[in-house]
């Protein structure tokens, strides 16, 4: 019975003192003493304790960690840094390869300008479907193109004086760079009419035709109107007598026109006649006349103005169109009655007559030195209620459509053909002289309020009519002044 219980005592103190080894809580034990009681029988090894199991597994997780950053390290230096390198490689050794091309091509050395080798290359053959230019054309056009591009033509502004500085202080810059032809046009010899691929600019001519501005078409459709003058010298009565007007547009929407003809003699618009309304006919016969009291001296600057007009009950006329009728004395006989036809022009409104300016030019060119003299108006239109205006002239220099300069003339109080008999000078050098103009404004002058403007005109190269007449016939008579009266426009 003891011999079990002393055997398990003894395995008890064993596993109890094993134990303690492992565990080392007691500093007195030692290590050879704990080994022998850790060895067991069969000389199995010392058992691994738990925190050093740990360690080891810890150890490993940061080891293979290790390796896979290094991993990707070595992967993104390749792509970062190995593969911008061959392509640079490659892309230089291209360029070497490419400027060896270019050396042994004499003809690029030639031409230098990638604009006339671009040029060159569509002279020489416009399209596939082209035939291909004899050789002898295409090395005549080859020099043809670069004899052009070695011709650079330098421009410099021409000295003058120094009472021009100002002026030309206001000038726009490209006003003093000339235009350069870099021969770029292309040579008569490559002309070919007959190939097929080139544009043929004569296939579209119709297109002007077609597109024609619809209001030069209505002033064909118009028609036209017949009347008589007659001039009675004992009453000074001019007697205007309406007879017909023939081919009218249609205005309604049944497909004819209810007209109408209103009279005036201008510059009086106070006075003024109208016909009956012929209903529903596009040829109407008015046959009736009507008596203007005025001096025989004055027949000359008066103007008979015809508007014709479709009646409409409940809207607004609509206009047809007008006829103004400027010499009296010189398109008819007024001491007999005189029958005269005329065209009806094409208008939306009645166009009002504001009057006339007489004024002359002077230029001197050795002193650069424009004068314009204004002389005197007439047949102003009125402004105030009064029925006269207190007008004024103001004259600026225009370039490119700013105005540099701007001067004026005194007012005239309460009257409609004022004269004012005054200079008005700019200094313009002679090389602009091509690029200025003049607009010439008739004002009338409100104390209260804001000054109106009665009418304009324009002279210069780029001004219509009388105004360029005017302008070009002073450059042509130069120290001379040339006077001419001109109409007044809105």
């Amino acid at each position: 019975m003891s011999g079990p219980r002393e055997d398990g005592r003894c395995r008890r103190a064993i596993s109890i003192l094993t134990e303690l080894c492992q565990k080392k809580s007691l500093p007195s034990l030692d290590l050879d003493t704990c080994r022998e009681f850790l060895l067991l029988p069969s000389d199995q090894s010392l058992i691994i304790s738990e925190p050093e199991l740990s360690v080891s597994l810890l150890a490993v997780i940061v080891i293979v960690c290790g390796l896979a950053l290094v991993a990707v390290f070595v992967f993104l230096f390749w792509k970062l840094c190995w593969v911008p390198w061959r392509n640079k490689a490659l892309s230089s050794h291209l360029a070497v390869l490419r400027s060896e091309a270019g050396h042994k091509d004499s003809m690029a050395d030639k031409l230098k300008d990638t604009g006339a080798i671009s040029f060159l290359e569509a002279a020489v053959k416009i399209s596939h479907t082209s035939p291909d230019i004899p050789a002898e054309v295409q090395m005549s056009m080859k020099d043809h193109i670069m004899r052009r591009t070695r011709i650079q033509r330098q421009t410099t502004e021409p000295a003058s004086s120094t009472r021009h500085i100002s002026f030309k202080r206001h000038l726009p810059r490209q006003m003093h760079v000339s235009s350069m032809d870099y021969g770029l046009e292309a040579p008569a010899v490559a002309e070919q009419p007959t190939s097929i691929g080139r544009i043929k600019p004569e296939l579209y001519k119709q297109k002007t035709v077609d597109t024609e501005d619809p209001k030069k078409e209505a002033e064909k459709t118009c028609g036209k109107i017949n009347f008589t003058l007659k001039y009675d010298y004992e009453n000074e009565t001019l007697t205007v007598r309406i007879l017909r007007a023939f081919d009218l547009p249609a205005k309604d929407f049944c497909g004819s026109s209810d007209p109408y003809v209103k009279i005036y003699l201008l510059p009086d618009r106070k006075r003024k006649f109208q016909t009956r309304v012929h209903r529903k006919t596009l040829n109407p016969t008015f046959d009736e006349s009507f008596h203007f009291p005025v001096p025989h001296e004055e027949l000359a600057s008066r103007k008979l103005h015809l508007s014709v007009f479709d009646f409409d009950r409940f809207s607004r006329h609509d206009m047809i169109g007008e006829v103004i009728l400027e010499n009296l004395l010189e398109d008819s006989d007024l001491s007999r009655e005189t029958s005269i036809w005329r065209d009806i022009q094409y208008a939306t409104t009645e166009s009002v007559d504001l009057g006339e300016i007489m004024f002359s030019l002077c230029y001197l060119p050795t002193a650069g030195r424009l004068t314009l003299t204004v002389i005197k108006c007439r047949n102003l239109k009125a402004m105030d209620i009064t029925g006269y205006s207190d007008p004024y002239v103001k004259v600026s220099l225009l370039c490119d459509g700013r105005r540099l300069k701007k001067k004026k003339t005194t007012i005239k109080k309460n009257t409609l053909n004022p004269t004012y008999n005054e200079a008005i000078i700019f200094d313009i050098p002679p090389e602009n002289m091509d690029q200025v103009s003049l607009l010439i404004s008739v004002m009338d002058y409100d104390r209260v309020g804001h000054n109106e403007i009665i009418g304009v005109c324009r002279v210069g190269v780029n001004a219509e009519g009388l105004g360029r007449d005017h302008w070009n016939e002073m450059l042509a008579y130069p120290r001379k002044p040339i006077a001419h009266w001109h109409p007044l426009v809105e």
